[in-house]
């Protein structure tokens, strides 16, 4: 009974992915309403803040490659895809770009 219903629960979660993704790509602003928002609002670990200007700018003045690649691959105190490992790289760097857009 124990092994039917762990073949149910992945079963479940292999459904509920691809669910999921059936439905496209999340927009910048709900990956970062889902997951960015945790340590952006905040400023946890360092992150600049959505919408402040003089802490972005700095980071946009990389090259918006550069920030692309931290997100993925994580950079100094932010984890590498920001934890969301479940986000597609496109739909992360949708994110980054709503997030730039928001200190422009």
């Amino acid at each position: 009974m124990k092994t039917v219903l762990s073949g149910l629960l992945v079963l479940g979660l292999a459904t509920t992915s691809s669910v999921a993704n059936a439905a496209g790509p999340r927009s910048g602003e709900d990956v970062y309403a889902s997951k960015c928002v945790a340590c952006h609002v905040s400023g946890a670990a360092g992150a600049q803040k959505l919408g402040d200007k003089a802490a972005w700018a700095p980071v946009i003045a990389k090259g918006i490659d550069v920030l692309y690649t931290s997100t993925i691959n994580g950079f100094n105190g932010m984890p590498a895809k920001g934890l969301c490992f479940d986000c597609t790289d496109d739909e992360l760097r949708a994110a980054v770009d709503y997030m730039v857009e928001q200190a422009q």
